[in-house]
């Protein structure tokens, strides 16, 4: 049989496949998607970037380059595919007392945070929100909608047919020391994008993704006019029409995408010590993040293959980190660019 010959196959089309095949078509490379869309963390995220952790007010890692990168990333997909995915929103951050006042104006004195932490505490126009103590504006912030660039993203790859709709089998690779087969296809190398989904693959599985279940709500609430992101006990993020979502719940033991009782339960519990308005649940989601211990992402080849990569692991903040992640690793992979060590999978090699 006839091998369809291609640069790179990519496993799994969330934030980290999209990205990768990004840069793919920027540099030129050939390449075919699988996926079979049983990856919900990506269509589930909030999708906000900000570049502060807020329970802490530190500096999320890398912040500043990974922002650089995706900002300009999104705004090409949006010119490629004619879409708005990019939604510059302000976050609010409220506070429950002097004391975390303080440490905010503390924190927003450090150079690492001056340009992302407003040094003016500021009312919250909703009436509806419990914010006694004011709160801190962020800068640099936003939320890209994941669900609505997937689902344009995977039209893109079936109009120019290089995506197939189906389960990849790990199984049935095959791998040569020029080069990698499966089923009908031909690549240098296969890249693994498949977020929790890497627990079933058998080159990487030994990697500690541990995957953290997260669980959102989207409320209707006609009374509570937001025109921010606030994060408190939860975060609430407008959608338009009277629709927000409110998100999220941490299970590190339910490896399941279901959404459950005690999860909405939780939410809702939170919710009302954030909002006096009343509201109606009309949606409820779940999804398995990729997160590793460390909380840094899982990128690299296999120890005994050089064929097989992983782009993985981008936890809770993928949208700001997936497009310099996919950058990094088609650099290593096509001009020998070390990895940065906190990223790079040897740091797990005694388990690979």
């Amino acid at each position: 049989m006839t091998k369809h010959k291609v640069d790179y196959m990519i496993v799994g089309l969330g934030l980290a496949g999209i990205a990768f095949a990004e840069e793919l078509k920027k540099q030129h490379k050939s390449f075919v998607v699988f996926e079979n869309g049983s990856q919900t963390s990506s269509l589930v995220a909030g999708g906000m970037y900000n570049p502060v952790i807020l329970k802490r007010f530190t500096p999320v890692w890398n912040a500043k380059e990974q922002l650089q990168i995706a900002i300009p990333f999104y705004k090409d997909l949006e010119a490629k595919l004619a879409a708005n995915f990019d939604q510059a929103i302000a976050i609010y951050r409220t506070f429950k007392s002097i004391e975390e006042q303080n440490n905010w104006f503390v924190a927003s004195d450090k150079p690492a945070l001056q340009e992302f932490m407003d040094p003016e505490l500021v009312d919250v126009a909703s009436k509806a929100v419990v914010a006694p103590y004011k709160a801190g504006k962020l800068h640099q912030t936003g939320r890209i909608k994941v669900k609505d660039l997937v689902k344009a993203y995977r039209e893109h790859l079936k109009e120019e047919d290089c995506l197939i709709d189906a389960t990849f089998r790990h199984e049935n690779v095959i791998t040569w020391d020029s080069h990698v087969e499966y089923l009908n296809f031909q690549a240098e190398r296969i890249v693994f994008c498949e977020g929790n989904g890497l627990r079933q693959n058998r080159f990487f599985n030994k990697l500690p993704l541990n995957g953290t279940k997260g669980e959102l709500i989207t409320i209707h609430a006609p009374d509570l006019k937001l025109n921010e992101v606030i994060k408190s006990a939860v975060f609430i993020m407008p959608l338009g029409d009277d629709l927000y979502k409110v998100g999220a719940t941490f299970n590190w033991s339910d490896k399941s995408n279901e959404p459950t009782e005690e999860g909405k339960k939780e939410l809702e519990e939170k919710l009302r010590t954030v909002i006096n308005c009343p509201y109606e649940v009309v949606d409820h989601e779940a999804g398995v993040r990729p997160t590793t211990g460390d909380r840094r992402p899982l990128i690299g080849v296999h120890p005994d293959n050089s064929r097989l990569a992983v782009l993985n692991g981008l936890g809770t903040r993928g949208v700001m980190i997936a497009p310099l992640m996919a950058k990094k690793l088609f650099q290593y992979l096509e001009n020998n660019v070390a990895l940065d060590k906190d990223i790079d999978i040897t740091r797990f090699k005694s388990k690979l």
